[in-house]
């Protein structure tokens, strides 16, 4: 795990291929490593929803000893729309929701930054914002949806979305782990 001390990593894969349970792993070195102050975690993964998604939070009980920012009104909108509209509605909901959780990191930024689900947040925010968190972060690591189980969004457009920004963000990492 200390590879990825000082480096920017994304781990991506498509749902329930471990990138969850690896932040988590990952997050459990830190604190056994005396990091615990330096670590805040970003969790924007929505609430379990047919067996998919899951806050960090879910995997370890870690998360009581860093700092967490988490909003409780994250939405999966490939699952829960109904609709091209609705499909976008609670993306932009999402966004909405995630900026402020962002804001506080930037205001009071500390030197390792996880996030759980980054990928959400793509849907209908700024891509510069992720590259503002990244250049921030001492170490930055995130998971990021890729795949083909959620390609179906109803129209919206949010998928190719998705790929076209996490594509950008792979640019910049310096470590991108397939799962």
């Amino acid at each position: 795990m200390k590879e990825f001390l000082g480096k920017k990593t994304l781990l991506v894969g498509d749902v329930g291929s471990g990138k969850t349970s690896f932040l988590a792993e990952f997050l459990k070195y830190l604190i056994e490593n005396n990091y615990s102050d330096d670590v805040t975690v970003i969790d924007i993964a929505p609430a379990r929803i047919q067996g998919i998604g899951g806050a960090i939070r879910d995997y370890t009980d870690y998360v009581s000893r860093i700092r967490y920012l988490r909003s409780e009104r994250i939405w999966a909108p490939r699952l829960i729309g109904k609709n091209r509209e609705e499909v976008l509605r609670y993306a932009e909901e999402n966004r909405t929701n995630i900026e402020p959780l962002i804001d506080v990191y930037l205001s009071n930024p500390s030197r390792i930054l996880l996030m759980n689900d980054l990928t959400i947040y793509l849907h209908a925010g700024d891509v510069e914002r992720v590259l503002e968190l990244m250049n921030t972060a001492e170490t930055f690591m995130a998971t990021a949806y890729e795949g083909i189980r959620l390609e179906e969004d109803k129209n919206s457009g949010i998928t190719e979305r998705e790929r076209r920004l996490l594509n950008i963000l792979k640019e910049k990492a310096d470590i991108v782990k397939k799962f």
